[in-house]
């Protein structure tokens, strides 16, 4: 595929914008910022490891070498921690927030948000942060993309049991958190006028995220996965259409077949109500307001 074609007949030049990005140093991150490096942003990578970031960083200045970019060390499982990037960008708010950080199989526990980790990194960081950066964003009229997953249909929401704690199968548990994410900002942004915000999501690909099987069995299935399933570089094109394209409530944008494969095509979900959405809403508004104090 020839990417540069489709970037230049697909999007328009980031010359002047600061782009902050979660989790850029991942499969699907690190090729992101590669694709918004070319489009001639400024890059604020927002991770835990700086060692991981600086690498990337002289990666990327290896190929764009007027490119300038930033590192705010970033732990989305820690309040504290993002009430510190709160507070940087309360003085310099980017033009564009791209939530992508994500954590699938990982060791759960309790955080500091009061809810497991998991759900913290994927759903409470990236709404608690957006929320606390409000009048920063509608001053710079910023672009907020969000990264969903197909994995949000793999259980509906239970308030009886909202971070699914009690719950095994780690697809349940992350499928949970990123189908709060998606219908807490459909419902909080489906009447905004001054913010324009998208969702997103890159299908199925190789990334960290989905070597979370066994060794054995990973060991199996690493290879015709790379095979059968898009590249992240081309994965990434569905998260980067979202900074060019806004969606309306329960729209999304991710690969045109089966939400698997092929390029970035805006599609409409079915895989929610309203009175689901309103009800995810509200206890997300809840959960907002018990942590607002802090700041």
């Amino acid at each position: 595929m020839n990417y540069k074609k489709w970037l230049n007949e697909n999007t328009q030049s980031l010359k002047g914008k600061r782009v902050a990005i979660t989790g850029a140093t991942g499969g699907i991150g690190a090729e992101l910022c590669k694709h918004l490096a070319y489009l001639g942003a400024e890059l604020i990578l927002l991770n835990r490891s700086k060692e991981k970031t600086e690498k990337l960083i002289e990666e990327l200045k290896r190929d764009f070498s007027d490119l300038k970019c930033n590192f705010l060390k970033l732990d989305l499982e820690d309040k504290n921690s993002v009430d510190g990037i709160i507070s940087e960008f309360k003085k310099d708010c980017p033009d564009v927030l791209i939530h992508n950080a994500g954590a699938y199989s990982i060791p759960r526990k309790v955080t500091n948000f009061g809810f497991n980790n998991i759900f913290a990194i994927n759903f409470l960081a990236p709404i608690y942060m957006t929320e606390n950066l409000k009048t920063e964003l509608e001053k710079k009229s910023a672009k907020v993309v969000i990264v969903g997953s197909i994995a949000h249909n793999y259980s509906k929401t239970n308030p009886e049991n909202i971070d699914f704690t009690s719950v095994k199968a780690d697809s349940k548990v992350y499928g949970n958190a990123k189908r709060y994410l998606m219908l807490y900002f459909y419902e909080k942004y489906k009447n905004e006028s001054k913010i324009s915000m998208s969702v997103t999501h890159p299908g199925i690909t190789f990334t960290n995220i989905t070597a979370h099987y066994p060794k054995l069995i990973f060991a199996i299935i690493k290879h015709p996965m790379k095979i059968i399933f898009m590249k992240p570089k081309k994965a990434a094109l569905c998260v980067l259409k979202g900074v060019f394209e806004d969606c309306k409530y329960g729209e999304w944008i991710g690969p045109r077949w089966f939400n698997v494969w092929g390029l970035p095509r805006k599609q409409r979900l079915k895989t929610f109500g309203t009175k689901e959405s309103e009800r995810v809403f509200k206890t997300a508004e809840k959960i907002l307001q018990s942590e607002k104090g802090s700041l």
